[in-house]
């Protein structure tokens, strides 16, 4: 499996793999076929509150992404993630688009980090997490 970073507005290749954009709000401008996406995920993208906070405050990147982790902790957000888990278990390929004009560090960057180990997972989300809804719902139906 790997993991991809990439701006929305950049063209779509196959390469590319599964393309899941990961921005609570539809990039200006864009077409949906031009974004050529498997999936959109809003409920992975940080909160208004922190997204304003991070423009206003670029340098505060590590203090973004620990606030960021936070609030992929919460209910709204644990679906998406192990529907992005379930996703990056099935491919070969999945390419994280987001929108922001800092390539570096943006919200799809730290979902990559989450995703490759780096950082661990919030509780009850990640690969294990997944595989435990995955297990519960075969047993139900």
């Amino acid at each position: 499996m790997a993991v991809a970073t990439k701006r929305v507005y950049e063209a779509a290749l196959a390469a590319d793999g599964a393309r899941v954009l990961v921005d609570r709000l539809w990039p200006r401008g864009l077409s949906k076929e031009k974004a050529a996406l498997k999936l959109w995920l809003r409920d992975l993208a940080p909160s208004d509150e922190l997204r304003k906070w991070f423009h206003d405050n670029p340098d505060g990147w590590a203090q973004f992404r620990k606030r960021y982790f936070r609030e992929l902790k919460g209910p709204e957000a644990a679906p998406a993630l192990t529907q992005l888990y379930e996703l990056v278990e099935k491919r070969k390929r999945v390419t994280l688009l987001f929108a922001y004009h800092d390539t570096v560090r943006n919200n799809a960057v730290a979902l990559k980090e989450l995703i490759d180990g780096a950082k661990k997972p919030p509780s009850s989300t990640g690969p294990a997490a997944a595989v435990r809804v995955r297990k519960r719902a075969i047993q139900r139906g």
